[in-house]
C-alpha cells in the first residue's frame, strides 16, 4: 500500500481540481493564489495518516480547502491594510474626467478608512476583514479564530464602532 496516499490524492487531483479553482476563485481576492491554494490543498492530502478513516474523501477535500482558504485569510488580513489600499488604488484606472474635488475626497476617505483599520487590534481586525471582505459567518470566524461565537460578536461590534467613530473624527 505505499501508493495508497499518491493514489487517493491523484485521483482527486484528476477528478476535482477544476472544482477546487472554482471553490478558491471565489474565495480569495487574488487570482494569482489560487494555483498555490490548491496546491496546498493536495500537499495537505498526502499527509493524512488514516486515509481508510476518510469516508467521504470529495467532501473532506473541500473541507480541507476550507481550512486552506481561511488560514489564508487570516495571513492576508495581517497585512498592513495601507498596503491593500494602495495595492487596490494601483489598479483603478485613471479617468480623465473625474473631478479632482471629488477624487481628493475619495483619497481622504480611503486613508481614513485605512487608518481605522491599522488602530484596531488583530483579532478585532481579522473578525472584520473576514466578515465583511470573505463573507464568513461569525459562526465560521469564530471557529477559525478559535473564539466563542459571542466574542466574534463583540469583535465585529467594536470593529464597526470603531471605524465608525474614526471616520466621523476625521470628517
Amino acid at each position: 500500500m505505499p501508493n495508497k496516499p499518491l493514489s487517493l490524492a491523484a485521483s482527486l487531483a484528476q477528478t476535482q481540481r477544476g472544482r477546487l479553482r472554482r471553490f478558491f476563485s471565489v474565495r480569495v481576492r487574488n487570482p494569482a493564489d489560487i494555483a498555490d491554494l490548491t496546491q496546498e490543498v493536495f500537499l495537505r492530502m498526502l499527509r493524512i495518516p488514516d486515509r481508510d478513516a476518510i469516508r467521504s474523501p470529495e467532501a473532506y477535500l473541500f473541507t480541507v480547502a476550507l481550512h486552506v482558504a481561511q488560514q489564508h485569510a487570516m495571513q492576508d488580513s495581517a497585512i498592513a491594510p495601507s498596503e491593500q489600499v494602495d495595492e487596490l488604488l494601483a489598479q483603478l484606472p485613471a479617468s480623465p474626467d473625474a473631478d479632482p474635488l471629488l477624487q481628493a475626497h475619495g483619497e481622504q476617505c480611503l486613508e481614513a478608512f485605512t487608518r481605522a483599520l491599522e488602530r484596531l487590534s488583530p483579532k478585532v481586525r481579522a473578525t472584520f476583514v473576514l466578515h465583511r471582505q470573505y463573507g464568513m459567518t461569525l459562526k465560521e470566524i469564530s471557529r477559525e479564530l478559535r473564539i466563542s461565537f459571542p466574542m466574534a460578536k463583540k469583535y465585529l461590534a467594536k470593529a464597526l464602532q470603531k471605524i465608525h467613530q474614526h471616520l466621523e473624527a476625521a470628517e
